[in-house]
């Protein structure tokens, strides 16, 4: 790595950065305390110490990226509680956040990332261009510009995040842990990059956090901290002078508060026995495919029992794919992977069980304590019951847990987690450890404290240690390593005999230089060279961009980017296209109103040509379909239990004795109400068919005369002529559909920026809030009305509702219901955190009020109280009143005016909520 000498840059010409009292919580949780600080300018100034220390919440807070709660916070001459100041230095400020690659898109190529953020910044077509493709040239990504971010690996991710991070020539550039997971040479060639850019443009200020004491060594000046204070600052020379040592990971450790840093001591790993020859571990010409793309490329190694195997090699490179072979979680494609000589089947649990598996990410039970994480993994192994108890024992002892044995996981700090992790890994006394990453933001005490138990583990219990890492210090105190790259082992031996083998001065110069002789250099990005110098033309900055409140090409620039990541996936462009259709068509056919084919039975105790007739009239309706006779209760009571009839009619003894001579007679109707409106429209038919009935038998006993005073109502249906619920439920359920899923694309466009940490980019370029929300919106609304296109349709072709109104009229109605309903999605957005919450949410939120207060069922007008208030203004009871007049009582503009003034209202309403209820920083 090489970047500007080091000097003492507090006698700059002034700060860049002032921080006073500055402080952050996160609930109980203090990520900041009464910070006070400066931070020089023209300079690159470090930010050390391990992960939840608060680096990263407080390169947020400069950044403008996050609500400012205690404390004042200067950038660049101004406070950045002011939303003026922080609208005028945005494109002065640049942000790369923690993660590889979380403020770029998946599926957007690399040259369309630099692209959409150009266009955020303002920056005209031709302008774009020339920058895009001196970024591209000046990192070596340009033989890569059409490739997808996705798979991009960490080095080239971390670059392109560079060049989106530069594409406005900023003066404060603020990286978070820029090359966390990323390898030696990788990280050598992003720091090259930076010094060149540096020399070009000599005023910019670089603020770095960074877990690589060796990267922070070539920093200008240091800012080292812990629990969300300042421990010290100065230049890298001037902390390791004051602590007296000779390099930072132990000037840190020096620097730690007593409590933190305990009785710690250096790592001893005592020489392994040479008569230790059994293998443990073998993998012979190990391979892993997944659809065509090779992970891990004809692998071969061996491990010794007891040994401490390292694994080293970037993000990507097949590392874990090899670990989870290795542990039988994954299926080999080719070649074989042995355990102690046998031959790993994913399904033999046998073989698991001698195995202790430690994941990258912290997999363990968050609503579990740590004794009860410790039991249930004991239980899953299987160890015997009496025995539990003392081995849980055993291992908070041997890690020392007992202080926080009835702690939740999420209270301990990261270094507590990682020896519960290994704990839990160790409970059933596996023969061998395969630890993937397994201090990955780790302090250097407990980093230590780790590895003295690895240690222990190998030299005392035997036990086989197989770990990748990403620290050379740590690759160092292994037996033997393996470098890995491009699924393919490039060497094994002992760290010394590499380092010996290259002619380097250290682990990491060797591993180096076995990429470079390799040839991986030309295989992928790691081939790019050097980064040049940029030239002048490319990177001198022209006037800055201090748009107006609202400027339409930043709004088009997040359309755009929504409308190339719904076409490049297929899940969410499916739901969006077909989830609606195949919803109107289950709906259109599963909820009739429409009730024939009622099943009934007679239980006839007379058995007379009168009764038979009366059986008869009832069998003769079209709603009805007749069953064999019941014969007695039990029959009665088994087949109306069973389903098997709705109605049953009990005709006593002597029923056509007695109709015939006019006397009293009592039938018995038994109805199933299991299902009260069936059952209701039961009664309804069989009281109609009884009476009819009647008056039938008056005539033939007594004569016309009788039934002199009778009259007849005759009816006439408008509109539906056949009473078809189709013709009904069809355009009743388009509104439906057309609010709920064009809501829940909306609102998860926007959760599933906050999901996956990419929102960072509207907080820190100077996208407003209606440009932010416009711009998503945009594309589902015109997705939304395609779909009522489609919608209406197939409601004509394969419903065959017929349409009588003016469909001008109704396709106005449909665009500006769904724009309101895209809008709705929007404000619900505002208080979901997670995709799942923000699909349910939405779910519920439009559909509840949906059907019960928009005339769906009930007509809003015989609605009470709140009910019928929310009628009056939910968007779906005006569509709703459209759509029906516009299918079946032939309605136009001059009748549904008023309904499409309410719908065109709600728009900017709710438009102006979701603006509202956006924030521009994060709390």
């Amino acid at each position: 790595m090489s970047t500007t000498a080091a000097t003492d840059a507090s006698a700059g010409p002034g700060s860049v950065v002032h921080l006073e009292g500055v402080s952050l919580s996160y609930g109980k949780t203090r990520a900041l305390d009464a910070i006070t600080l400066d931070l020089p300018s023209g300079c690159m100034v470090g930010l050390i110490g391990p992960d939840g220390v608060g680096k990263s919440s407080l390169l947020a807070l400069i950044a403008g990226a996050r609500e400012i709660q205690e404390g004042h916070v200067h950038v660049l001459g101004g406070d950045m509680a002011s939303s003026r100041h922080r609208r005028m230095v945005c494109p002065d400020i640049a942000f790369m956040p923690q993660g590889l690659g979380k403020n770029l898109y998946p599926t957007l190529s690399v040259f369309e990332n630099i692209d959409f953020f150009g266009r955020l910044f303002g920056h005209r077509k031709a302008e774009r261009t020339r920058r895009i493709a001196g970024l591209l040239r000046d990192t070596g990504l340009t033989p890569f510009a059409d490739r997808p971010a996705a798979k991009l690996s960490g080095g080239m991710k971390q670059k392109l995040g560079l060049c989106c991070a530069l594409i406005h020539d900023p003066e404060l550039l603020i990286l978070d842990e820029p090359t966390t997971g990323v390898d030696p040479l990788s990280r050598r060639q992003f720091w090259e990059l930076i010094a060149s850019i540096r020399g070009c443009r000599p005023g910019m200020s670089v603020i770095v956090s960074t877990a690589y004491m060796e990267e922070a060594a070539q920093f200008d000046f240091l800012i080292a901290m812990n629990a969300g204070r300042v421990l010290a600052t100065g230049t890298p020379a001037s902390l390791k002078s004051q602590t007296g040592t000779d390099t930072l990971d132990e000037a840190f450790i020096r620097l730690l508060p007593e409590a933190d840093r305990g009785s710690h001591t250096g790592v001893v790993i005592p020489p392994r026995s040479g008569d230790q020859d059994e293998v443990a571990i073998e993998a012979d010409h190990l391979s892993r495919r997944f659809n065509g793309f090779v992970a891990v490329d004809d692998v071969s190694f061996r491990i010794n029992k007891g040994e401490i195997f390292g694994f080293l090699g970037s993000n990507g490179c097949g590392k874990t794919t090899t670990m989870k072979m290795l542990t039988g979680l994954l299926p080999v494609s080719e070649g074989s992977a042995r355990l102690f000589g046998k031959v790993i089947d994913a399904g033999d649990m046998s073989v698991r069980r001698r195995i202790g598996y430690m994941s990258q990410g912290f997999s363990l039970y968050s609503e579990l304590t740590v004794v009860q994480n410790l039991d249930l993994h004991a239980r899953l192994f299987e160890l015997p019951a009496e025995t539990i108890p003392a081995r849980i024992d055993e291992m908070i002892t041997r890690f020392d847990l007992a202080d926080v044995a009835d702690a939740l996981p999420d209270a301990l700090p990261l270094g507590l987690r990682q020896r519960l992790s290994l704990a839990v890994a160790m409970i059933h006394g596996p023969d061998i450890l395969i630890l993937d990453e397994p201090t990955s933001g780790v302090d250097p005490v407990a980093r230590d404290r780790f590895w003295q138990i690895l240690a222990e583990l190998a030299c005392k219990d035997n036990v086989t240690i197989f770990v990748s890492t990403h620290f050379m210090n740590e690759a160092e105190r292994c037996d033997r390593i393996s470098l890995m790259h491009a699924g393919k082992v490039l060497t094994s031996d002992t760290p010394a005999a590499i380092v010996a083998a290259h002619g380097a001065a250290t682990l990491e110069q060797a591993f180096i230089a076995c990429l470079e002789q390799a040839g991986a250099d030309a295989a992928d990005e790691t081939s790019q060279p050097a980064a040049t110098s940029p030239e002048p033309a490319a990177t001198a900055a022209p006037r800055r961009m201090r748009s107006a409140r609202f400027n339409p090409t930043r709004m088009f620039a997040y359309s755009r980017r929504e409308t190339l990541e719904l076409r490049r996936d297929p899940i969410r462009a499916t739901l969006a296209v077909l989830g609606s259709v195949l919803l109107l068509f289950v709906l259109g056919y599963g909820i009739s109103m429409d009730v024939e084919n009622l099943t009934f039975a007679v239980l006839d105790r007379d058995d007379s040509a009168i009764s038979r007739d009366y059986s008869l009239q009832i069998a003769g309706s079209r709603y009805f379909t007749e069953k064999p006779p019941i014969t007695d209760y039990a029959d009665l009571d088994r087949r109306m239990r069973a389903g098997e009839i709705g109605l049953a009619i009990e005709l006593p003894p002597g029923f056509g004795r007695d109709v015939s001579h006019g006397r009293h007679v009592e039938i018995g109707a038994w109805v199933d109400g299991a299902n009260p409106t069936r059952a209701e429209t039961l009664r309804s038919y069989t009281q109609a068919i009884h009476a009819t009935w009647l008056a039938q038998k008056g005539r033939e006993l007594y004569g016309e005369t009788a039934m002199a005073g009778t009259f007849q109502l005759a009816m006439r249906y408008r509109y539906n002529p056949d009473v078809r619920s189709v013709v009904a439920m069809a355009p009743g359920i388009i509104p439906l559909l057309l609010i709920m899923i064009p809501a829940v694309l909306a609102a998860l466009a926007v959760v599933r920026e906050k999901e996956l940490g990419s929102i960072v980019n509207f907080y820190v370029t100077p996208v407003t809030r209606l440009e932010f929300l416009l711009g998503t919106q945009l594309p589902y609304v015109v997705l939304a009305f395609g779909n009522f296109l489609l919608l209406v349709a197939f409601a004509l072709a394969v419903f065959g509702v017929p349409f009588t109104g003016g469909f001008p009229t109704y396709a106005l109605a449909a665009l500006l219901y769904v724009t309101a309903t895209t809008a709705m999605g929007l404000v619900i957005s505002a208080f979901m955190k997670s995709q799942i919450a923000a699909l349910f949410g939405t779910v519920l939120i439009t559909l509840i009020p949906a059907i019960q207060y928009s005339g769906l069922i009930d007509p809003v007008s015989s609605l009470q109280g709140a009910g019928r208030l929310i009628g009056l203004i939910y968007p779906t009871s005006h569509f709703v009143t459209i759509s029906r007049g516009a299918f079946s009582k032939g309605l136009g503009f001059d009748t549904l005016h008023n309904d499409l003034l309410a719908l065109a209202v709600t728009i900017p309403v709710l438009l102006a909520a979701g603006a509202l209820l956006l924030k521009k920083q994060a709390r």
